[in-house]
């Protein structure tokens, strides 16, 4: 009691709103767990929160109880209050969802940029809309290494030279040259004694003086001399010689000339230069217009469309070795 005459008039009338509240709650009903509505939960967790105090006073719920009231009506008040009355229209989601896939695939392109297809799309958006619906990135945006190496392959070719034994055990030497855009084969060459003159020459045959590529791997084989390096630059083609004992650094056309000799030269007996010369053109025919490759999505170099009428016939390639499908 002297406690209390020392206490405010504010926390006295506090407290005997609390007492009285449970006491209307128990007048309310005789169960051992008397329920509560939300007035009463208004007036205990504001008091409550305004004096905290009177959690000693509680005596029919807990103190956790009334801090969970609390809290849930902090979080209806402030979702009352956040509701959205006006402001701009939302945006479907059919349009949240092309803007993300527009700046997931293009990630060079800005809001502006996406903005401008929108419009001529016949959407209606405003930019900021556009910046607030982007795929956020966390680094700046790069083009990744398969698309850098896809958009540079087309001008890129690559030079290699592999032996042959013939049957009187002599060695025939043959010159590839294939271009990485579409792993197609551009020429063959066969000779006995390779010089730099001749690889020169089938250089310039291959490639010719139109569509010559922009640069050209090969390794460091002495054949390369010094009048195939005068005329590869007079043709305006950048030589990129690779290093010494690394021909991993001319990966395609090692690849592809141990698709040559898996696929060909390992079971025919060469005669001669002229044989080996036939059984080669005759593989680049199959190898460029035919054959399938796993890094071009099952398509071969000369593209091919998928034929689904007619019927199926057969055609024997290298004397059987390989064989074409195609419908008639």
């Amino acid at each position: 009691m002297v406690m209390d005459l020392l206490r405010s008039r504010v926390a006295l009338e506090a407290e005997v709103l609390v007492l009285r509240q449970q006491i209307n709650v128990l007048r309310r009903t005789r169960s051992r767990r008397p329920p509560f509505i939300s007035i009463d939960r208004l007036i205990l967790g504001g008091i409550c929160g305004l004096f905290p105090k009177m959690y000693d006073v509680l005596a029919i719920v807990r103190p956790d109880t009334v801090i969970r009231w609390h809290r849930a009506g902090f979080r209806s008040y402030w979702r009352w209050k956040s509701k959205r009355r006006y402001g701009r229209p939302a945006v479907p989601l059919e349009i949240r969802r092309l803007i993300r896939e527009m700046s997931t695939a293009n990630p060079l392109w800005g809001a502006p940029r996406i903005h401008g297809e929108l419009l001529k799309l016949g959407i209606e958006i405003g930019q900021t809309s556009v910046a607030k619906y982007m795929a956020r990135r966390r680094a700046p945006p790069s083009q990744g290494w398969n698309t850098f190496l896809r958009n540079h392959a087309d001008g890129i070719a690559a030079m290699d030279l592999f032996v042959v034994p013939t049957i009187s055990f002599r060695l025939l030497y043959g010159l590839l040259i294939m271009g990485h855009g579409r792993r197609k084969i551009l020429w063959f060459g066969v000779t006995a004694q390779p010089t730099a003159e001749w690889i020169a020459n089938q250089l310039t045959e291959a490639c010719g003086w139109e569509q010559i590529p922009r640069y050209l791997i090969r390794d460091r084989d002495g054949a390369y001399g010094e009048i195939f390096i005068r005329r590869v630059r007079s043709i305006g083609i950048r030589d990129r010689p690779t290093s010494p004992r690394s021909p991993w650094q001319n990966a395609y056309a090692e690849r592809l000339i141990g698709s040559i000799r898996r696929e060909c030269v390992d079971h025919i007996v060469v005669f001669g230069e002229r044989h080996l010369r036939h059984v080669l053109l005759s593989y680049m025919s199959y190898y460029n217009g035919t054959r399938t490759h796993l890094s071009l999505n099952k398509d071969a170099p000369m593209s091919r469309v998928a034929e689904t009428a007619g019927r199926i016939s057969c055609r024997p390639i290298l004397g059987g070795l390989h064989h074409q499908y195609a419908r008639v």
